[in-house]
């Protein structure tokens, strides 16, 4: 089985963090938002992996040569961000022989039995219900629960059902033809290539699909959203003893410490995830995320998401900051 990701997106509505680092490399209770989904796929059988990069493309081909050394995976780049039908067309010279396909986007988090998605007999989209429709791709049902339509964004949602980023498909060629039209007849909307005009392309065709409903979905792409995906993922399955111990600070769980921290005078968590090689002291930090090679003195923080090899001295604010900056409030 093979898996397509997606990761060329910019990650607008999380900068400036993402202006040095891609989202998908975010960290969430200790690991990228992407090594979730790469986690979860491998655990039920997927063993072939295509990303399609773009934004800071090399960073994330970095990580995962380094995190994944042994998995099977090939790169492919979209210069250009013409949208998700796009992206996934790019590849379609790797995928087009395998008999199923599994297509998710790497900027997503989701909680739900993997395996029914691959034991699905049919094609499938996994949905959830979500309050304002109109912001994500909407599936249409009939009266007898049977899928009719997918539309993006629409003006007038017929549905809340949102499909969440995650989709299975069993008719490879019919997929990779609905792909083909709608890019070789230029069908666009809003100046991209959407993933949901080649899934109407193919229901058009008469290709059934099923719905699949998650559990719960975390699209991380707020910091609000993503500081909340970060605490439900530290309470998940989380084991106290792998914290590090240090002398002169009081942990309040749960939380993510990376190797090689120290630590001194502070009050850190709850929910909090720090990275690797970062300085804390006589700070108060809680429901925050803050990256690796950073040093924090002499401050307060909640609700913040602070970059890489950054440096904050004498705060008491909410912060979102992204790498390679320094601020001091002390002076």
């Amino acid at each position: 089985m093979i898996a397509v990701i997606p990761v060329a997106g910019t990650g607008v509505r999380l900068r400036p963090l993402t202006y040095t680092q891609p989202k998908p490399l975010i960290p969430v209770a200790g690991k990228p938002i992407i090594s979730y989904i790469i986690d979860e796929l491998r655990e039920i059988g997927v063993d072939k992996f295509v990303f399609v990069i773009g934004y800071l493309g090399e960073k994330i081909e970095s990580y995962l040569k380094k995190a994944y050394p042994n998995l099977d995976m090939q790169f492919v780049e979209q210069a250009q961000r013409e949208g998700s039908a796009h992206a996934i067309w790019l590849a379609k010279d790797i995928w087009k022989e395998e008999k199923e396909l599994i297509i998710i986007f790497g900027d997503t988090i989701l909680d739900l039995n993997f395996k029914k998605v691959l034991d699905a007999p049919n094609s499938l989209l996994c949905v959830r219900e979500v309050k304002n429709p109109r912001n994500f791709g909407v599936v249409e049902m009939d009266e007898d629960g049977k899928l009719t339509r997918v539309v993006e964004k629409p003006l007038i949602p017929k549905s809340n059902l949102a499909m969440v980023g995650l989709y299975k498909i069993c008719e490879v060629k019919a997929f990779e033809k609905a792909l083909d039209f709608i890019i070789s007849n230029n069908h666009r909307s809003d100046g991209e290539f959407p993933l949901t005009d080649a899934l109407q392309q193919m229901i058009n065709k008469k290709v059934r699909f099923d719905t699949l409903k998650v559990d719960n979905w975390y699209d991380c792409g707020k910091i609000e959203i993503l500081l909340e995906t970060n605490a439900t993922m530290l309470k998940r399955d989380y084991d106290m003893d792998s914290v590090p111990h240090f002398d002169s600070a009081i942990i309040i769980h749960p939380v993510s410490i990376g190797k090689n921290c120290t630590i001194k005078n502070s009050i850190i968590g709850p929910h909090v995830t720090i990275g690797e090689n970062v300085t804390v002291k006589s700070a108060i930090i809680k429901n925050s995320i803050i990256g690796n090679y950073t040093s924090i003195k002499d401050a307060v923080l909640r609700r913040s998401v602070i970059g890489n090899d950054t440096s904050i001295t004498g705060i008491n604010q909410s912060l979102n900051i992204g790498d390679n900056t320094e601020i001091n409030f002390s002076k």
